[in-house]
């Protein structure tokens, strides 16, 4: 099983470094990486060339939607992988991922791994446990000891990275909008894409294991107004989509495998028209 790692990076030499090495030494299986640098002026383009790394560039930082377009541009495999630069591969976290896609048979899907983050934020996807912010700090050795008691159930609701897709959807629906650049509800936006094209399943691999150090490129971006571009295209806040379509953060039954189109409660209608009334004033 190979997949193609597409990882967008930003003057995050080190993390890259560490990300790259986790891949290295935690994959079961031989992957594709492309690396888009953006800017790279903190030795990040010298690097990656001198290391024969695939890679595409942009003088500036174009952010996550047009770095991911352009590194998919070059993929070899069937399937893509998005991983950030602050990201930490635990061990076999690709084998648990493609274990996961035999599931799937011939269907779109997202399946996402399951973020271990050092602070709470209030995300019910993602395990909590702090070794460390940055490379400086990291407590690697603690983190592999710990790993095996970490994992949680498989969880619904999909959506952000680390998540592996099939590369010919990825194709149809046409890869990360660019009205969403830099990033901010750029994945929200990509599955809401994929759910108007019929795909109905949105996993997380609660044993597919990747460390967190959180917002190291996102922190020192001017973000886009995310929330209000996506609910101004689709009708809909993205909390709606994540709560009643995606249902985020439910555990996922043994037998489950497909969502259903949400069923049309009160509450689903109040949130309908609470997102009409947003709309009309945003």
């Amino acid at each position: 099983m190979q997949f193609s790692i597409l990882i967008p990076t930003w003057n995050n030499l080190p993390l890259l470094k560490l990300c790259l090495r986790s891949i290295q030494s935690h994959s079961r299986f031989e992957h594709q990486i492309i690396v888009h640098v953006n800017d790279g002026s903190d030795g990040t383009l010298q690097w990656v060339r001198e290391q024969g790394i695939t890679h595409t560039y942009s003088p500036q930082n174009i952010g996550i939607c047009l770095a991911m377009n352009r590194s998919a541009d070059l993929a070899e495999s069937d399937y893509l992988v998005y991983l950030n630069d602050d990201m930490y591969c635990c061990p076999e976290w690709d084998a648990r991922l493609a274990a996961r896609l035999d599931e799937m048979g011939n269907q779109s899907f997202m399946l996402s791994g399951t973020l271990i983050e050092p602070l709470a934020s209030g995300n019910a996807c993602v395990v909590v446990a702090n070794f460390g912010t940055g490379p400086d700090d990291f407590d690697e050795a603690g983190l592999l000891s710990a790993a095996p008691s970490l994992t949680r159930a498989d969880w619904l609701g999909a959506t952000w990275p680390p998540f592996v897709m099939r590369k010919r959807d990825w194709l149809d629906i046409g890869g990360f909008s660019s009205e969403f650049s830099p990033g901010m509800s750029s994945d929200n936006d990509l599955s809401m894409k994929l759910w108007n094209m019929g795909c109905r399943i949105f996993i997380g691999a609660g044993d597919a294991l990747i460390y967190h150090f959180m917002s190291k490129s996102t922190g020192k971006v001017k973000r886009n107004n995310g929330r209000r571009t996506f609910l101004n295209k689709w009708g809909m806040s993205h909390s709606m989509f994540d709560r009643h379509y995606l249902r985020r953060g439910e555990a996922r039954s043994s037998q489950e495998l497909t969502l259903e189109d949400p069923p049309k409660t009160l509450g689903f209608y109040l949130d309908q028209i609470r997102c009409s009334i947003k709309r009309r004033f945003s």
